[in-house]
């Protein structure tokens, strides 16, 4: 695919589409994490909506959550085509993940691991020698996944990382 060097000035996020296998799961898992419940919760079929997502027919369940920073969470469960689970991983081109700031990494990540969450591997920040710009130096993330494999990350950004 060849796309020109023209500016399209897309400069504002609406949302973020994420699909699932069980709706009724993934909005208890959402709920959880970002202490919101949906906003909105409906169902669609549609072949022209389909197809303009390269699919023959789009029949499915949604649900919005949205976060403090008017970013929402689509949830999205395909009931025709049914699809099968990517399994993302964090090295594959087209792979993507949700990063979520929070303001104090340590406790949000001692609350989430006593909830029972799973993390990737363990948390880590940032360290000289490792990451530039220095600016970001300190920066706390850590990686898990919902309950559908998607990527999911928490930081505390600091300096390069914290606008």
């Amino acid at each position: 695919m060849t796309v020109s060097s023209t500016p399209v000035n897309l400069a504002r996020a609406a949302h973020v589409g994420i699909s699932v296998s069980d709706l009724d799961a993934s909005i208890a898992f959402y709920t959880a994490l970002t202490g919101r419940e949906p906003v909105a919760e409906g169902t669609m079929h549609s072949v022209p909506f389909g197809q303009s997502q390269g699919l023959p027919v789009a029949k499915l369940r949604y649900a919005t959550i949205n976060l403090d920073n008017s970013l929402g969470i689509d949830l999205i469960q395909f009931q025709e085509p049914v699809g099968r689970r990517t399994n993302g991983v964090a090295n594959r081109p087209g792979s993507m993940h949700l990063c979520l700031r929070v303001d104090d990494f340590d406790a949000v990540y001692r609350r989430m691991k006593e909830a029972g969450y799973d993390f990737l591997g363990d948390d880590y920040t940032f360290v000289a020698g490792e990451v530039t710009p220095e600016a970001a130096l300190g920066t706390k993330v850590a990686y898990f996944n919902d309950p559908d494999g998607t990527n999911l990350e928490i930081i505390q950004p600091e300096g390069g990382f914290a606008s």
